[in-house]
């Protein structure tokens, strides 16, 4: 029994993540709705009483026509794209970032060995570069490959001020930050409206009902339940599906901000003279906590080297060492 209990973590764990995807959006939206029917057949509830498809084509119909009226269409698809994307969760996790890291110091290292010259050459081509095509997960993403290169780009220039240049990368990333958050927005205006839309599911089911008074008790019974439906329904959509899929979306937007200003980090220090592994400390010290590599993974990733195991003799020497050795 104590290696169940152990165990089970695990196994619930293994099981939330099906070909490398994150599916912990999916069981919680699972959970909320089991959650709520299982409550309501615990109580003797009669599920067909639930199933009314002319509330739901009300509400359903109503939210999305909310939708298409107050976005347009590039941003529709955006928003189909990135609720593709909350199965898949935030792919910048302490694996990218050490790799991320390992991608600045292969860069800083070839300006200094082979001059800013050599790197504006890369630049102007990265899918030709040395450098970057060990990278392919990583200039896959066209953004990141863009920011990267047009930073270095203006660096090399060397007409900007180092806290000019800042200003413009950190506007980049404001700017970006903006226009991926727009399908939050849209999300959000979505699951607010969704209780209104409900009460109206509701009054019309009222309507309704007032016009059948002289019926059976029977009747206007079923008729009142399924007034009742339509507001459960517009809560339970909103709060119980849209607005926490809205809250996952912007923390992946929050975690593609954070691993922008790891890269801004890095490449602004790189541009102030900084030396390469001075630099790519600047950016491991922007990663947050929870996925942030030790000093001594990430000098072991850049140098191409295994990492020492812990309490290894000269480990505990190895970030001064390093850190006098790069400057």
């Amino acid at each position: 029994m104590r290696l169940i209990a152990a165990s089970a973590p695990q196994v619930f764990f293994l099981f939330c993540r099906f070909n490398g995807q994150d599916m912990f959006a999916i069981i919680g939206i699972v959970i909320v709705f089991a959650s709520v029917i299982g409550g309501f057949l615990m109580e003797k509830g009669k599920l067909p009483v639930l199933a009314q498809p002319a509330e739901l084509i009300i509400i359903g119909g109503a939210a999305m026509g909310t939708l298409l009226a107050a976005n347009p269409l590039a941003l529709i698809i955006k928003i189909l794209k990135s609720l593709t994307g909350i199965i898949g969760g935030s792919p910048f996790n302490a694996a990218s970032y050490l790799e991320s890291l390992k991608m600045l110091s292969d860069i800083f290292q070839f300006a200094r060995k082979s001059g800013m010259a050599k790197l504006e050459e890369d630049i102007e081509n990265p899918g030709k570069s040395a450098v970057f095509s060990k990278y392919p997960k990583l200039v896959k993403d066209h953004h990141i490959l863009y920011f990267v290169c047009d930073t270095l780009r203006t660096a090399v220039a060397g007409v900007v001020a180092p806290h000019d240049l800042d200003a413009l990368v950190e506007g980049d990333i404001e700017i970006h930050h903006h226009g991926n958050s727009a399908p939050v927005r849209a999300l959000t205006t979505v699951a607010d409206a969704l209780p209104g839309l409900g009460i109206v599911a509701a009054v019309l089911g009222i309507v309704i009902t007032m016009g059948a008074l002289g019926g059976p008790p029977e009747q206007i019974g079923e008729k009142v339940a399924a007034a009742l439906v339509g507001t459960f329904l517009g809560i339970l959509l909103s709060y119980g599906m849209v607005a926490p899929l809205a809250a996952n979306l912007e923390k992946i937007i929050d975690a593609e901000s954070q691993y922008y200003q790891m890269l801004r980090a890095g490449l602004m220090a790189f541009a102030k003279g900084m030396a390469p592994m001075i630099s790519v400390e600047f950016a491991r010290r922007a990663i947050p906590h929870e996925l942030r590599p030790t000093f001594a993974e990430m000098e072991a990733t850049c140098k191409g080297r295994p990492l020492a195991p812990p309490g290894a003799k000269g480990d505990s020497a190895s970030r001064g060492d390093a850190a006098s050795k790069a400057a």
